[in-house]
């Protein structure tokens, strides 16, 4: 009994050959121009970094359905000695409110 095999070629598209033995040289592509992304942005996000590392020591105890500025407070009252920056950085004002909110505040408890 024999199978029906395919070739292997039968799912490969074809490519025909330069004519004569004359082959195109490749250009490389061009330099890709850096983009930089404005210091700001890249603050915010470094400061949003330490946040979340805040928020996953638990060192300082529990962080769910409290703020982080609560956390820190009580992490404070327990003398836990939690890091005077993250205070700092939960004082500034900000109008983007993923400052105060602890990493687990969008899940349900």
């Amino acid at each position: 009994m024999t199978t029906n095999r395919g070739l292997i070629t039968d799912s490969f598209k074809v490519v025909k050959k330069a004519r004569n033995g004359v082959t195109r040289e490749k250009r490389p592509p061009p330099p890709l121009s850096p983009q930089k992304e404005p210091e700001s942005e890249t603050v915010h996000e470094e400061e949003l970094e330490r946040l979340r590392q805040f928020d996953l020591n638990w060192r300082f105890g529990p962080c769910t359905g409290i703020s982080r500025q609560q956390r820190w407070e009580r992490a404070k009252l327990h003398g836990l000695s939690p890091p005077e920056e993250i205070r700092d950085l939960l004082l500034q004002t900000h109008p983007d409110h993923g400052y105060n909110r602890s990493l687990w505040s969008e899940y349900p408890l």
